[in-house]
């Protein structure tokens, strides 16, 4: 079902996405679940159950009730046809998690499509500002019929349909319900949506000169003669003695809090009679504050849940930072704060420029460390996709054209099957792959291949050589993005080239990391340089690039290079040691350890990033140490799994709900099922975990379980040598976990499960 073009005209709500009275259920997810129904019943979204699933994944994130008896569950969806609201009020209010306490009985669902264009973004920008107006809301309240809702909340969001509605020469578009409306019931609603676009005094003013009317979610029109009365409030704002504080706004989905927050922040100016203007940079197209008026400003005031876009240009400013959520619940502490500030010479001030730079230094020499493994944990997480692509096509070589695809020696030399196979053959020519591999006393290859068919011999090899190429920019991509991470982009190319220069040299993930580190850095001081105007342009492009990759690839080859690789043999040497005698079960436990720790975390991902560098070198040690590393990373989101099948009573409905989930989570090995229950108990779950891991870490290294692959978990069994004893550990650790789980709850309910459900 094709995706229906976005429109002005589109409305986006209709009475049969309303529920007046509604009883869905007492959990939040009973509601949202009702309105993806309601959204999907409409011919909105082509699936329904698609629509609640990525609603409450967004729900569970952070909470969306608001102050006031309120909540707007929200989400973009690839399962919504064309943005839509459903609508619910309810007989008996659903706690959503708002910060004053009170369950929500004004229930609104934001669904947006993915993609969603600018026009559809401003819409719903224009609800989430209604939201803070109490003539709004309580005229929600009041009504008495779905088409009355659907007046009041299009009269809030798209007003020009209820204009059109009353033109006895407009003809409505065929099926529009608001297309029905007419009368006294129109002008009841514009009345009710009039009260909602009442600018806010002068913040209405000076936002005016900032932003297109568009921009201005349900709050006033364009004002006649264009850019001269711009001009005109501007001189007259100019004139006036108030204080002026401009702003930013920004939240993780950019599509309700975003704007909620800068309409509650210019509501709470106008009520202490300062001008206030706030820039919401939503998911659609920003609608930046005007710059003299930015110019002009005595504070800013930043409510943001993601970075500042254009923070240069608040360089100097007296500065109020804070999260999003701190504007929604008391803007007007905010705005007091923001004149504080104002008056203040020695509060803090925004920092761009040479300022940025200075700043930036100064919190380097006291967090250098915690920007260090920020860094590292960035160049892990971009390194792991071509892990996995590279490591499981490398899989799927050895299933369908057997483990010696790689190759093997022959008469002391060494026979590359998949290279061979690939260089002098096709799929028009696989008889020729018996002539090709060479060595075996010329017997054909194909017999060692799935079904001994020459076409899965075939296959074998082009997908072992893929993964291979893949698996060459694994030393390469994690230095590449370690220095990205210190240095932003100039820091890439740098990057990328001294992973080469490791991957030259011998020194594998060890020279990697190092090389990364050090480009980052010295491309960081390059560009904290204060350089000539014609030079800047060229800085990022060409001279750090180029002076980086010089200057660190210099000192890799001349000075680190042979200790690094020296360094690499050694770890090498002792792993395949260690895995050889009876160190190998301790190697396991304290892999097992890592991988439960912190769920994906620095620890967890640090002991994966050990693990899958070794596989390039297809030893058994190295094939060892990654089936330790997969099995104990799939223990904790299994073992919950069974503890909340096993003992129900001891978890909340949402923490069964979870459990079911992480039953698939666990068996592909996404250790990160667990998190939702680490972070409501974490000193009750992690130490279970962790001991469950400990136990299938050992049982794998003492079984001499071995895995070929880097990821997938039950999925690549094809690729586990000895998957009955890796299926055996895994089930022994299981055990562990969920009975240290139950009995650790059990003994220690610190919070009755009505809480811990509202908590979570």
């Amino acid at each position: 079902m094709a995706e229906q073009q976005p429109s002005e005209q589109t409305p986006l709500i209709t009475p049969e996405l309303v529920a007046l009275d509604a009883s869905p259920g007492s959990h939040r997810r009973d509601v949202i679940k009702f309105l993806a129904r309601k959204i999907g019943d409409s011919g909105r979204a082509d699936d329904a159950n698609g629509l609640a699933g990525d609603a409450l994944a967004r729900e569970a994130t952070a909470p969306t009730g608001i102050p006031g008896g309120m909540a707007i569950p929200h989400c973009r969806s690839a399962h919504v046809l064309t943005a839509s609201l459903g609508f619910a009020r309810l007989a008996e209010p659903v706690d959503f998690g708002a910060d004053d306490d009170r369950p929500a009985d004004i229930v609104f669902m934001i669904a947006a499509p993915d993609g969603a264009n600018d026009v559809h973004l401003q819409l719903l920008a224009k609800l989430a500002r209604g939201l803070m107006d109490d003539a709004f809301t309580g005229a929600l309240r009041a009504a008495k019929t779905p088409e009355e809702v659907a007046r009041i909340v299009t009269g809030q969001v798209q007003p020009e349909l209820l204009e059109a509605a009353t033109e006895p020469a407009e003809s409505p578009a065929a099926g529009s319900s608001v297309g029905k409306t007419r009368g006294a019931a129109s002008t009841s609603s514009k009345g009710a949506a009039a009260s909602t676009a009442t600018p806010a005094g002068e913040a209405s003013a000076s936002k005016s000169e900032a932003a297109a009317p568009s921009a201005e979610p349900g709050k006033r029109e364009k004002p006649a003669g264009g850019g001269q009365a711009s001009r005109s409030e501007k001189e007259q704002a100019s004139r006036s003695e108030k204080k002026v504080i401009v702003g930013v706004t920004s939240c993780p989905t950019g599509i309700a809090h975003t704007f909620m927050a800068a309409e509650a922040l210019e509501r709470a100016g106008s009520e202490r009679g300062v001008t206030v203007a706030v820039e919401g940079q939503g998911s659609g197209k920003i609608e930046a504050l005007d710059p003299e008026l930015v110019k002009r400003a005595d504070a800013v005031v930043f409510a943001h849940s993601l970075p500042i876009k254009g923070i240069e240009r608040f360089a100097g400013k007296p500065v109020v930072d804070v999260d999003v959520k701190a504007a929604v619940d008391d803007a007007g502490a905010l705005v007091d704060q923001a004149l504080a500030a104002a008056e203040d010479p020695h509060a803090k001030r925004v920092q761009a420029g040479a300022q940025a730079a200075q700043e930036a230094t100064e919190e380097e020499n006291v967090h250098w460390a915690r920007r260090l493994q920020q860094a590292v944990m960035t160049g892990v997480s971009y390194m792991i996709p071509f892990v996995a692509a590279g490591g499981l096509l490398i899989a799927l070589g050895y299933l369908f054209g057997g483990y010696d695809i790689g190759g093997f020696e022959h008469n002391g030399a060494k026979v590359e099957v998949a290279k061979n196979i690939v260089s002098h053959s096709s799929l028009w020519n696989l008889p020729d792959i018996a002539r090709t591999v060479g060595g075996k006393a010329n017997t054909m290859w194909a017999p060692h291949a799935l079904f001994g068919s020459p076409f899965f011999a075939y296959l074998g090899a082009v997908f072992y050589m893929i993964g291979t190429a893949a698996m060459g920019f694994l030393v390469p991509a994690l230095a590449g993005y370690i220095s990205f991470g210190l240095a932003g982009r100039p820091g890439i190319a740098p990057g990328f080239a001294m992973g080469a220069v490791a991957v030259a040299v011998d020194s594998g993930f060890i020279g990697g990391l190092i090389g990364g580190i050090l480009a980052g850095y010295v491309a960081s001081w390059f560009t904290g340089l204060s350089t000539p105007r014609w030079l800047r342009g060229l800085m990022p492009v060409v001279v750090i690039p180029l002076a980086t990759t010089l200057l660190v690839g210099s000192v890799m080859y001349m000075l680190l290079g042979r200790p690094l690789e020296a360094l690499m043999h050694n770890l090498e040497q002792g792993l395949k040691s260690m895995s050889e005698g009876g160190g190998s079960v301790f190697l396991g436990i304290i892999l097992g350890l890592m991988m439960c720790f912190d769920l994906g975390g620095p620890i967890n991902k640090s002991a994966y990033l050990f693990a899958t560098a070794g596989l390039a070198a297809e030893t058994t040690a190295s094939y060892e140490i990654m089936a330790a590393v997969m099995a104990s990373g799939m223990v904790p989101p299994l073992a919950l799994a069974l503890a909340t099948a096993v003992r129900p009573r001891l978890f909340t409905s949402g923490e069964q709900e979870n459990g079911r989930a992480a039953w698939l989570l666990g068996a592909s090995f996404i250790s990160e099922g667990a998190i939702p229950f680490a972070a409501a108990a974490p000193l009750r779950i992690i130490p279970a975990t962790m001991v469950g891991g400990a136990v299938t870490g050992a049982l794998t290294m003492l079984m001499h379980v071995g895995s070929r692959a880097p990821h997938g978990g039950i999925f690549v069994a094809f690729a586990i040598d000895g998957f009955a004893g890796f299926a055996l550990a895994i089930l022994a650790g299981m055990a562990v976990t969920a009975a240290l789980v139950i009995l650790l709850k059990s003994l220690n309910r610190e919070k009755s499960p009505g809480k811990v459900q509202a908590a979570a």
